[in-house]
């Protein structure tokens, strides 16, 4: 269904063909797959805050309500768009969509980017697992107490592609390492 649409040629233009863009999710989360408890993160990592601004910066995010509201406003840079069943929440600088599927096409509809984000929440990377392409994670290793979790990534369907380990530190209570992951 998300790709009705999405790789069709363009009707005005038939000899350009559409090209679906790569969709990537992009995360953090502990060992056993928590990433927020009370609609909040489980730590303050400052080179993870970097790396997601760094790596999201001038694409289209894809989040849940949720998420957003934990953020408190759009991120900068980004087009924002929000997955809500809530038809008439509003928030400045965010588009509000009733679906991924419908969130996919706006952000190829405003941007024309070639790469789109999922940022969270739970149920909304549970939603996309099918249909991205890669995974931005970065792991935290620790086992954290959660409410909210990433999806099992089944190692059938996916391989990982780069590892870059990181120490514990002043500024970060927990060891990380950034990991890319791409569907088989």
């Amino acid at each position: 269904m998300i790709n009705e649409g999405i790789n069709r040629a363009d009707s005005k233009n038939p000899s350009l063909e559409e090209v679906r863009p790569t969709i990537a999710m992009i995360v953090a989360a502990s060992e056993n797959n928590a990433i927020g408890k009370d609609n909040q993160l489980l730590w303050h990592l400052p080179n993870d805050l970097k790396f997601f601004k760094n790596t999201t910066w001038g694409f289209p995010v894809i989040m849940g309500r949720k998420s957003f509201e934990s953020v408190g406003k759009a991120l900068p840079g980004r087009t924002n768009i929000v997955v809500t069943s809530q038809q008439d929440w509003k928030a400045p600088d965010a588009i509000r969509v009733a679906s991924i599927e419908e969130g996919i096409q706006q952000a190829i509809a405003k941007t024309n980017s070639k790469l789109i984000f999922i940022t969270g929440g739970g149920e909304i990377y549970k939603q996309s697992m099918d249909i991205a392409d890669s995974i931005y994670m970065t792991r935290v290793h620790a086992q954290l107490e959660g409410d909210t979790f990433f999806p099992v990534i089944d190692e059938n369907k996916w391989t990982l592609v780069s590892n870059e380990d990181f120490d514990a530190d002043e500024k970060h209570a927990y060891s990380y390492s950034f990991q890319i992951w791409k569907k088989i």
